[in-house]
């Protein structure tokens, strides 16, 4: 976008806001837009989605799709300035098992007995306080009261938060993947400050040469929608062990269903739902 940046914000009943958000993961050209879902008040039943346009082609798409749910839409201009870095900064640090997410101004906030994990978003997705990052690190921590996972894939790895958290509590491989070069770029940056044993590559998708030759995996992180989830659901089973866990996030509570209906299809076993908000991170186990 040529002029200031800007931001939608729609509230309303969580119904509304719930199916507007579907609307906008189902629309393939809105595939690559930034928005969140939240709860702003709980006893008025008023939930809030805050978009973050980068063109003018998103700005029209949001809206339109925004357009058909019982939701008030308005339009605010982001200063000129940068209001990602501001916004990190406020950011608090995030628990989640034994896992503690931050950033450099918390250095100092670091509990003795966590697995510190500070992660620097820069361009890239994922700082670590979204719901389905919480989600994906509690059922993480979860899973490793009971069992060690030797090879570890993040498929859609944004600043690499996942793979950092395999590979530092002793996961031999780590690897992530990403369709965005610099969330590739910002999550090696990430593996070396934490100094963490995880890899990240650009590519497509799983079947490539540079992922598949680290698998099959005990187990797959794959933190984006859910219409990737339902489409990855065969690539993910053929770079899993049989017995491996796919922990996946990114979609909302009203579209578990459709996914884990996908992944049963391919001989999949839920254990697992953690919400946060309007999210879900779904533990699957493949059984054949």
């Amino acid at each position: 976008m040529s002029e200031s940046a800007i931001q939608l914000i729609a509230r309303g009943p969580r119904a509304a806001a719930e199916a507007a958000a579907a609307a906008i993961d189902a629309d393939p050209l809105l595939e690559g837009a930034t928005y969140s879902i939240l709860e702003e008040d709980e006893d008025r039943n008023i939930w809030r989605i805050d978009a973050f346009p980068t063109s003018q082609d998103e700005v029209e798409g949001l809206k339109a799709r925004l357009a058909d749910h019982p939701v008030t839409v308005s339009v605010e201009k982001l200063a000129d300035a940068d209001w990602l870095a501001m916004s990190l900064s406020g950011l608090p640090p995030v628990r989640a098992g034994r896992f503690f997410v931050y950033g450099a101004h918390d250095e100092g906030r670091v509990p003795p007995n966590a697995v510190a994990l500070k992660i620097d978003a820069g361009a890239a997705f994922g700082t670590g306080h979204h719901g389905t990052t919480v989600g994906c690190l509690e059922a993480f921590d979860d899973l490793l009261k009971r069992e060690r996972f030797e090879r570890v894939l993040d498929a859609g790895c944004g600043t690499g938060v996942l793979a950092i958290a395999a590979a530092r509590t002793g996961s031999r491989v780590a690897v992530g993947t990403d369709i965005d070069a610099p969330s590739v770029r910002i999550a090696n940056e990430n593996a070396q400050l934490n100094a963490a044993k995880a890899s990240f590559v650009h590519a497509s998708g799983l079947n490539d040469q540079r992922v598949r030759r680290h698998g099959p995996y005990d187990l797959v992180f794959a933190n984006i929608l859910a219409p990737p989830l339902v489409a990855l659901s065969q690539d993910i089973k053929m770079a899993l062990n049989l017995g491996g866990v796919a922990i996946l996030s990114g979609l909302l509570r009203t579209q578990e269903r459709r996914v884990t209906a996908a992944y049963a299809s391919r001989g999949f076993r839920l254990e697992k739902r953690i919400r946060h908000d309007a999210w879900s991170a779904l533990v699957l186990r493949r059984m054949a």
